[in-house]
């Protein structure tokens, strides 16, 4: 007997088809979605927009010559891996604050922006840093990404269904380690990591869709998607290549199934608790999905079917339970 899947976490490399995957969901008629899917219609979470504002905040720091915070170079990974567990701490806020429907409506969209990214870190235990930040600096730095935060808080408030009852949430998000690292990796690296810090409120309800590419394929795509003037845009931007080799040359799924002892599940071991999760992977080693970034009105037929019967075959198995 299927129903409907209530939490859907989308893992895969950058540029596998995450973001692909979920624009077609997006696309699909109730009616479709609920009986050939198992999915109700979709609400979307992504930590991409985070780690998009981190850069936006060192971009703007490096322009007036200020040490940057999240990143060595606009080309490279995290000064501090912890930061991993930072976005995962922003989406658990984020879910929270689906279910509640909380909107907030902040004097200045930057300094509350500012203000999540600082507790989330602390979560993990990263110190103040913006906090620490000279005074003019940091409101200059507010008024600078303004204009952006106001825009990244109407999107999520916009995302709040009226209903959320029958609805299933996809969280989508990429973790990987070093190019030939050994596994298991290495806190805060990887899956096991990130999965550990999500909130029980999330692992009670989800599982995992599994988008399944080798890291030569996902650097390959993510050179092909990759658009410089769209590096906010969850279909067209791009991941530097040593972030690509560094944190994504390779993945841990495969050795979290394994130790799980059963194909078809992944545990997940958060603080005291102990979750075991379906996963069901998409196979899109041959692309399925880069048409998805067309037109929809220019999407083949014969595409669109190849898309739709490969997410079927993954999704239904976890609408079964």
């Amino acid at each position: 007997m299927s129903h409907l899947i209530d939490t859907v976490l989308l893992l895969a490399l950058p540029a596998s088809g995450k973001s692909e995957v979920r624009t077609f969901l997006a696309t699909l008629a109730p009616e479709e979605s609920s009986k050939e899917f198992g999915l109700g219609p979709t609400v979307q979470l992504d930590d991409y927009p985070y780690v998009h504002l981190m850069r936006r905040i060192d971009e703007e720091l490096e322009a007036s010559s200020s040490p940057t915070l999240f990143f060595g170079a606009q080309d490279k990974p995290f000064v501090d891996p912890r930061d991993w567990g930072t976005l995962i701490e922003l989406i658990n806020e984020d879910y929270r604050d689906l279910h509640e429907a909380k909107v907030v409506r902040p004097e200045s969209a930057a300094a509350h922006l500012f203000a999540r990214l600082e507790k989330a870190a602390q979560l993990v235990g990263i110190g103040p840093r913006l906090a620490t930040l000279d005074g003019a600096i940091r409101d200059q730095l507010g008024a600078k990404l303004e204009a952006e935060c106001v825009a990244m808080l109407e999107e999520k408030h916009a995302n709040y269904p009226d209903i959320l009852e029958g609805k299933t949430i996809v969280i989508e998000f990429a973790r990987g380690g070093p190019d030939g690292a050994s596994i298991p990796l290495k806190a805060p690296f990887g899956y096991r990591y990130s999965l550990s810090r999500l909130s029980a409120q999330i692992l009670q309800r989800a599982s995992i869709l599994y988008v399944w590419v080798t890291p030569e394929e996902s650097r390959r795509k993510n050179d092909e998607r990759a658009r410089p003037d769209e590096q906010g845009s969850i279909l067209h931007h791009g991941v530097p290549i040593e972030v690509m080799l560094k944190d994504y040359g390779c993945d841990d799924i495969e050795d979290l199934i394994s130790c799980s002892g059963q194909v078809d599940r992944v545990l997940v071991e958060a603080g005291d608790e102990r979750f075991t999760l379906p996963i069901s992977r998409f196979d899109n080693r041959v692309d399925k999905t880069s048409f998805v970034r067309k037109e929809q009105r220019s999407w083949e037929p014969t595409e669109r079917k190849a898309l739709h019967d490969g997410l079927a075959a993954a999704l239904l198995p976890l609408a079964r339970g």
